[in-house]
C-alpha cells in the first residue's frame, strides 16, 4: 500500500472531522485509533491517524505525533497533514506549536502553515483573528472550556507564544488574489526566515485557492476545513459512493460528556422533545464507585432501549463544571468522567446497541479505547464536520457517530439517526 496523503489528528473527533472532509472531495480514507498495529490491505488514499494528543504534556505529544509520522512515511505519504481544532484549543505552552515544529524539523520543512478556518462551521480568519460565527474566538464559549479556555482571538500571537521559529501572516487580500499571489507570499515569508503563516479564510472557495499554493509542501497543519482542496491537488475528484456504508441495526444511543454550547444546546432540544435521559453527576464519585455507578446507569437504560434512543450525559453549564472541577480537581474530574462514559458506551454496545452517537473530543477517545475499535469506515455526513461511521466491535457492527462539542444544530441527537 502507497498512500497520497498522511494525516495526524489530535483527538477522535477531529480525525473523523478530516476523514470526512477527504471522502467527500474523492479520496480513499481509512481512519484508525491510535497508531495500527497491523496492516491496512485496503486499497486507499488517506490514511487519518486518530491520536489522543491535544490536552496531554507537550513532549508527549510530540513523541505521539512523532510515531505516528514514522508510520505515515512508512506507508509512502506523500505530504503529512497535521489536524486540529477549528478552535485552535490549545495552551499558551501547546500543544499546536510544539508538535508542528516537531513534524517540520522531522520532514526537513522549511514552511508550513496554520488555518483552522472551517466556514461550514462557522469559522473564519481574517487578519489573522479567528471567528466563531460573528464572535471573536475569545468572546465565543470556548473562552469557558475547562481544559483549554481561548482568551485570545488573534492565531499570530497564540501560535507565536507556542513557537520558537518566527509566525508570520497571508492576510485576506493575498488569498482573494489566487494560488499565485499566494505562492509569491510564501516565497517573501520563507526568504525574511518566517517558518510558519497563519493563513486567512474566509468561505469555502477562499479554501479552495490555498490549496494549490500548498502542493509541494512536506507539511500542512490546519482544521478540517482546508481539506476539502487538497484531494484535487492529487488529481482526484469527488465520488458519490466514497460514503457508502453498510445498512445500520440495533439499538440507538447517545453518550455526552462535551460542556460547549452547542452540546448544552442539543441536550435541551432532546429533552423538549421528550427524549429518555440520565443525567451523570460528577460528585457522586464521591460517594459512589465507578462500577456502582455504572450498573445504576446501565439498569435504567436496558429497558428503555427497546421504545427508542436513549441519551446518557454529563454536559453541564461553565459554573457546573467549575464546581466539579473545583472538589475533584480539573485533570481528575475529566479523567473520572471519561473513563465512566467510556465503560457506560460499552456497556450499551452489549446491551444491543448498534447506532451509538458520542459528543466531546476527550469522551469520544475514550469511548472508541473502552470499545477496542482500531479502525473505521467513514461514511455521510450528518452535520458540517460529523460523518457517520462504520466499525466491527467482537464482530458485530456499531454504526458510530464522533461529534465535537461544538459541532452540529440544535436537534442534532434526534436528525442524526435519520441520515442512517
Amino acid at each position: 500500500m502507497s498512500i497520497l496523503l498522511g494525516c495526524i489528528a489530535d483527538d477522535f473527533t477531529g480525525a473523523t472531522d478530516l476523514a470526512n472532509n477527504l471522502v467527500r472531495n474523492g479520496m480513499r480514507v481509512a481512519q484508525t485509533i491510535g497508531i495500527p498495529q497491523q496492516v491496512l490491505n485496503a486499497e486507499l488514499d488517506a490514511v487519518v491517524v486518530a491520536l489522543k494528543s491535544r490536552n496531554i504534556e507537550p513532549e508527549a505529544a510530540i513523541a505521539q505525533s512523532l510515531e505516528a509520522l514514522e508510520y505515515l512515511l512508512a506507508q509512502g505519504a506523500q505530504q503529512i497533514f497535521f489536524k486540529y481544532c477549528s478552535t485552535f484549543d490549545s495552551t499558551p505552552k501547546g500543544n499546536i506549536g510544539p508538535v508542528t515544529e516537531a513534524l517540520m524539523a522531522a520532514l526537513g520543512a522549511d514552511f508550513t502553515i496554520a488555518t483552522p478556518a472551517f466556514p461550514d462551521n462557522g469559522r473564519s480568519v481574517f487578519k489573522g483573528y479567528l471567528f466563531v460565527g460573528d464572535q471573536l474566538l475569545s468572546e465565543s464559549g470556548m473562552r469557558d472550556h475547562p481544559l483549554t479556555p481561548m482568551t485570545d482571538a488573534n492565531l499570530v500571537r497564540v501560535m507565536q507564544a507556542q513557537c520558537q521559529n518566527q509566525v508570520g501572516l497571508i492576510e485576506y487580500q493575498t488569498i482573494l488574489a489566487g494560488a499565485d499571489a499566494i505562492s509569491s507570499r510564501i516565497a517573501d515569508l520563507k526568504a525574511s526566515n518566517t517558518k510558519i503563516a497563519i493563513v486567512d479564510a474566509v468561505t469555502n472557495d477562499d479554501l479552495y485557492r490555498i490549496a494549490p499554493a500548498l502542493k509541494d509542501l512536506p507539511l500542512i497543519t490546519g482544521g478540517s476545513g482546508i481539506a476539502i482542496g487538497l484531494p484535487s491537488n492529487f488529481g482526484l475528484q469527488a465520488h458519490p459512493t466514497s460514503s457508502k456504508l453498510p445498512l445500520a441495526s440495533g439499538y440507538r444511543a447517545i453518550v455526552s460528556g462535551s460542556c460547549s454550547q452547542a452540546t448544552n444546546l442539543q441536550v435541551e432540544c432532546f429533552k423538549s422533545l421528550g427524549g429518555e435521559m440520565y443525567a451523570v453527576n460528577p460528585l457522586e464519585l464521591n460517594e459512589k464507585s465507578t462500577e456502582q455507578m455504572l450498573q445504576e446507569i446501565l439498569t435504567w437504560a436496558e429497558p428503555r432501549l427497546s421504545h427508542g434512543s436513549v441519551l446518557i450525559y454529563s454536559s453541564a453549564s461553565p459554573d457546573q463544571v467549575k464546581e466539579v472541577q473545583s472538589q475533584l480537581g480539573v485533570q481528575a474530574a475529566g479523567n473520572t468522567i471519561e473513563n465512566l462514559l467510556g465503560s457506560v458506551a460499552k456497556g450499551l454496545v452489549a446491551l444491543g446497541v448498534g447506532q451509538l452517537l458520542v459528543a466531546g473530543g476527550e469522551t469520544s477517545g475514550a469511548c472508541v479505547k473502552a470499545l477496542g475499535i482500531d479502525q473505521m469506515q467513514i461514511g455521510q455526513q450528518i452535520d458540517p464536520g460529523v460523518p457517520w461511521c462504520f466499525a466491527k466491535v467482537q464482530n458485530k457492527p456499531l454504526h458510530l457517530a464522533l461529534k465535537s462539542g461544538n459541532f452540529g444544530a440544535a436537534d442534532f441527537f434526534t436528525s442524526a439517526f435519520s441520515k442512517l
